[in-house]
């Protein structure tokens, strides 16, 4: 399963064998049930989680008691509560586990041994903050300019294969809008 994490360092950059065996000793493994957790809220988060398998959502619970997801993932994704994890605060989000998950955690610690002693995982970690800010930057404009029907089709454009796994109740509070609502713009 391993495998997945070389395949996606290695369309960025490409890995030896040895750099590769040296890059995956500074994670380790971690296997949870359906609806357990990751990160609760107001707990230390020490690691990034990249997903072997499963499907995992971060969310935050307002004060009226609204759940407001703001991150899916599955296969091949990295998650974690970055807030609390770069600043080493207590996590604001709770991540859950939709499906049996599987994830490979990387320590804070561990990161910054990788990127100072690999320039080529430093490189990695980069393109893929890069894209992380992109990627937030669009959902960001998309909840301030475009309407929940525009949302819906740019999500299933975007991530076809959430519809299959992701209850329909969960997709709506991504998007913002009621469950019915949502089955309204998905008719």
């Amino acid at each position: 399963m391993s495998e997945l994490l070389r395949q996606q360092i290695e369309r960025i950059t490409p890995l030896t064998d040895q750099e590769f065996e040296y890059i995956l000793s500074h994670f380790t493994t971690k296997k949870l049930k359906k609806h357990q957790f990751l990160v609760q809220e107001n707990e230390a988060v020490p690691h990034d989680h990249f997903v072997l398998s499963g499907l995992l959502k971060a969310y935050y619970i307002s004060e009226d008691g609204k759940e407001h997801i703001l991150q899916f993932a599955m296969e091949d994704w990295w998650i974690t509560d970055y807030q609390a994890h770069f600043n080493e605060t207590p996590s604001t989000l709770m991540i859950d586990c939709i499906e049996a998950t599987e994830v490979l955690c990387l320590s804070l610690h561990n990161r910054e041994k990788l990127c100072a002693d690999l320039h080529k995982i430093e490189h990695f970690f980069r393109r893929k903050s890069n894209a992380g800010y992109v990627a937030l930057q669009r959902r960001i404009l998309s909840l301030l300019t475009s309407n929940a029907k525009e949302r819906y089709e740019q999500l299933l454009l975007q991530y076809p294969a959430l519809f299959q796994r992701v209850p329909k109740t969960l997709i709506a509070s991504y998007l913002g809008v009621s469950r019915e609502t949502l089955s309204r713009l998905s008719s």
